[in-house]
């Protein structure tokens, strides 16, 4: 296993970011308005369970196999996707490290599998799934344990740049408890904006969100779509989010340009300011931080 700072990778199929579930009008569907409260937390929501084949895996590049059971009990094989996917999986380290978004393959029976990148310590697995069955999307929470020597890191601080390789993201905007507020991201290499950024998983960048201390999983929505008239490809994406509570959230944004999808962190803490208020609340939010470069590359 090798680490990079920054997450670049061409197997599209396996990799990308569900946290962006679509555009801003599809809002209502996860509640974002209604209190955001985060998903993940719960290895089991209105009937469905996450199951992993075993919580206790060793380092290293791993196959993980799970299914998920619904109200009868029995493996769910009817989804319906969203963002081109039927499963997103993601994957994390409880100190934040490590992240991982992908897209494991499901067999007839219903158990899926996908090969994670796995380095000693405590690991969070998440599972976005809209089952057929069910009136809406959810989001299930298991822990895993990976054996070996545990190396935490601490939390990165707040910057709001990111650097993955030659690119450059700065995040732009209040993570606000309770309220909706807009983040911008904008996406430069060697110092030029990108203007020609790829659709990837129906948008224009996809983020997941994590609050520190539980990872409780947000949703957060893109702003607009590719092809819709009025999207830029770039060099800016934006997004609507709503924290549930004060405190410190991870941020992982994934774009795509060049064929290539690349990962870009940060470290946000809420701004008890309102937006344009005289509170100085750029100062206090502490946007966002500098990629801490232990992204593992799978």
């Amino acid at each position: 296993m090798t680490n990079h700072p920054g997450h670049e990778r061409t197997d599209h199929g396996a990799h990308g970011a569900h946290g962006a579930h679509g555009a801003h009008g599809a809002h209502g569907a996860h509640g974002v308005h209604g209190g955001a409260r985060p998903g993940g937390l719960s290895v089991s929501e209105s009937g469905y369970t996450l199951e992993l084949d075993s919580t206790i895996l060793t380092a290293g590049a791993q196959p993980v196999t799970f299914r998920v059971t619904g109200p009868d009990g029995r493996a769910v094989t009817e989804f319906r996707p969203e963002h081109e996917k039927e499963l997103h999986f993601i994957a994390v380290r409880r100190d934040t490290a490590g992240f991982q978004h992908v897209h494991p393959v499901r067999d007839e029976k219903g158990t899926w599998s996908v090969e994670l990148d796995l380095e000693p310590g405590d690991w969070r697995f998440f599972a976005d799934i809209h089952p057929a069955a069910h009136d809406g999307t959810l989001t299930l929470g298991i822990d895993a344990a990976v054996a070996g020597a545990y190396d935490p890191r601490p939390l990165p601080e707040a910057t709001g740049i990111a650097q993955v390789g030659a690119y450059t993201v700065a995040l732009d905007g209040e993570l606000l408890p309770g309220e909706a507020s807009e983040l911008t991201l904008t996406v430069s290499r060697d110092g030029r904006p990108v203007t020609d950024l790829q659709p990837y998983l129906a948008a224009y960048g996809h983020l997941v969100a994590l609050r520190v201390g539980d990872l409780g999983y947000l949703h957060v929505h893109p702003e607009g779509a590719p092809g819709d008239g009025a999207t830029a490809p770039g060099p800016e994406i934006a997004f609507m989010a709503v924290a549930p509570t004060a405190g410190t959230y991870r941020l992982y944004l994934d774009f795509q340009h060049d064929g290539v999808v690349r990962t870009a962190e940060f470290t946000v803490r809420t701004s008890t300011a309102a937006p344009g208020s005289d509170g100085g609340p750029h100062a206090a939010s502490g946007h966002g931080s500098h990629h801490h470069g232990h992204h593992a590359h799978h």
